[in-house]
């Protein structure tokens, strides 16, 4: 509104300007007249003048009607695509700020002001907000690729730019995280619109990953066993698609398993930590060890007298 503000201050200078040439030719053209001549001469510009004011009413009345139909429909189709409040407000306003410049450069045109100069001031000042607010445009933008394509929507848990939280609010310039332990994160949506967006509530469904080691010459029958009556027993663990159980690599102090399977979304924290616990239990109540990184060391006594 500032600029705008600016703008329209601007213009009764570029007016009167122009209204100043134009007083000095018509006063050098009537000092060449005679009296019936200038007096002709003031009742055609009159009347010139008088059709250019009543057409340049007639214009503004109609451009104004025309506007505010468009902003109906604007506003309709808005509602339609379920557009943020935030977002529909400002496009609205951007219009009807753009339309009323666009009509009033008709009407100063009409009225037979030389519409060059406010041509001029206006592209200047659009160059000049573009340029001291491109990194806030930037945002801007980003958050009407937000508000338009959805890759998010408040209430999900996203990961990106470094930051994982659930979204608290979208905004039209930022876009607030809720963290885990409950600090408030604020992302500009410049970064988020162009960068890469981990939305883990996109789909209703999870897969939980686990790897557990069990000691060299523990039986590896046994402990699928186990894991697989763990999983089977627990009722928030999905049937499809199957529980997934293989080894995975035989490492330098354990033989690694590795363990999938299918949770929905709200259950896959409960799950994860839920199993190693009973792992924990199960493997040593079944006598199978969950080893630990350990180095052996070999000492050799070296003969003194030999040395000597």
């Amino acid at each position: 509104m500032t600029t705008l503000n600016t703008i329209l201050s601007a213009i009764p200078s570029i007016a009167n300007d122009s209204i100043a040439s134009n007083r000095k030719e018509i006063i050098s053209q009537l000092s060449q007249m005679s009296l019936e001549q200038v007096f002709e001469k003031i009742i055609s510009g009159t009347i010139e003048l008088t059709i250019k004011i009543t057409i340049a009413f007639v214009i503004f009345f109609v451009g104004r009607w025309l506007m505010k139909r468009l902003h109906k429909i604007v506003l309709r189709i808005l509602e339609k695509r379920n557009v943020e409040l935030s977002l529909r407000t400002f496009l609205l306003s951007a219009i009807n700020i753009t339309l009323t410049l666009f009509l009033i450069v008709i009407i100063i045109g009409i009225l037979g002001i030389d519409t060059t100069s406010f041509v001029a001031v206006f592209a200047s000042a659009g160059l000049a907000v573009g340029m001291a607010l491109s990194g806030t445009l930037q945002n801007f933008a980003g958050g009407v690729m937000v508000l338009l394509f959805k890759p998010y929507k408040v209430g999900d848990f996203i990961e990106a730019q470094g930051q994982s939280g659930t979204v608290k609010e979208i905004q039209i310039f930022n876009t607030i995280l809720n963290t885990a332990d409950n600090k408030t994160i604020i992302i500009p949506n410049g970064g988020l619109s162009t960068g890469i967006i981990n939305n883990y509530s996109k789909e209703g469904r999870r897969r939980v990953d686990w790897t557990f080691g069990i000691a060299y010459g523990d039986s590896y029958d046994k402990a699928k066993s186990i894991l697989y009556d763990l999983l089977k027993n627990d009722n928030r663990v999905l049937d499809t698609p199957p529980v997934f159980i293989a080894l995975n690599s035989l490492g330098d102090s354990s033989v690694n398993i590795v363990v999938r399977a299918w949770v929905n979304m709200e259950d896959y924290w409960g799950v994860y930590f839920d199993l190693n616990e009973k792992v924990y239990k199960s493997f040593a109540e079944a006598g199978i060890n969950i080893p630990f990184p350990q180095m052996d060391v070999h000492l050799f006594k070296e003969n003194t007298a030999e040395l000597s």
